[in-house]
């Protein structure tokens, strides 16, 4: 698939996907959604993909969506939810492989969400996050009811999404929002450098720890010491705990081959 409204690429076993729409501030329209759909596959079924960064190209991470496009004739807004937004917020979470966001400038509505699905988030310090639904009578989507209340709890969610207010960068990291915030001139290198850290880990040790805390949302204690015991199980017979464990023995820095 050619790629138009996004730019990918893969190199030293990280898949760069990046929102290519600058003079739209990579607001989502149907074509892009579909080609981040579609690289985001492209990935998981890459086994030299081991990690994901995903960011956008000038001012903006995103402002979410197109609203031209919404208010089109005849498009309904939870057809755009189905084809569009969940598709995407669905492979985040469950790609086994980790995916970085690298908010380098407005992250607002869709575009906010999508930053907080992600396992791993940077910002750079002049970025900011708005539930800016609110102001256009809506509610928000892309997972944002779900994933915001348990990063801030339910006050601070509430709050975010019926007031509308611009969260900085640095106050997002307060609130654990996001993993990290960063110096704009550093943003793309500190996520280069941690994508790449991330490809040479154990890959598959990763996509089960993702999976572990996926399953952990909606669990009991004893649900969830069943399904730790599951996922130990798989990854104590991996390639890589016999690796680990053997360069910890070797006093020897191992190397994971996500087996």
């Amino acid at each position: 698939m050619g790629y138009d409204k996004i730019l990918f690429s893969v190199s030293d076993d990280v898949a760069i996907i990046i929102l290519n729409r600058p003079d739209k501030l990579n607001s989502f329209d149907r074509a892009m959604s579909l080609e981040v759909i579609h690289a985001l596959d492209a990935c998981k079924d890459d086994s030299s993909v081991r990690a994901v960064l995903l960011t956008g190209e000038g001012r903006a991470f995103s402002a979410g969506q197109d609203l031209a496009e919404a208010i089109a004739p005849g498009t309904k807004i939870e057809d755009i939810l189905t084809t569009q937004y969940n598709p995407i917020v669905r492979r985040i979470r469950t790609l086994p492989k980790p995916v970085i966001a690298a908010v380098n400038g407005v992250a607002a509505g869709a575009g906010a969400n999508i930053a907080y699905a992600c396992d791993l988030t940077l910002a750079a310090e002049s970025a900011n996050f708005i539930q800016s639904f609110i102001n256009i009578g809506l509610i928000p989507d892309s997972g944002g009811t779900f994933t915001l209340p348990r990063l801030v709890g339910m006050q601070r969610a509430f709050g975010q999404m019926i007031l509308a207010p611009k969260v900085s960068a640095k106050e997002a990291e307060a609130q654990g929002m996001i993993w990290k915030a960063v110096p704009d001139a550093e943003l793309m290198n500190e996520a280069t450098a941690l994508a790449k850290k991330l490809a040479v880990m154990p890959t598959k040790a990763i996509a089960l720890t993702k999976d572990a805390l996926n399953r952990g949302l909606n669990n009991s204690l004893d649900g969830q010491l069943d399904v730790e015991n599951e996922l130990q199980s798989l990854a104590g017979r991996s390639h890589d705990y016999s690796e680990g464990v053997a360069a910890f023995l070797q006093k020897r820095s191992p190397v994971f081959t996500d087996r």
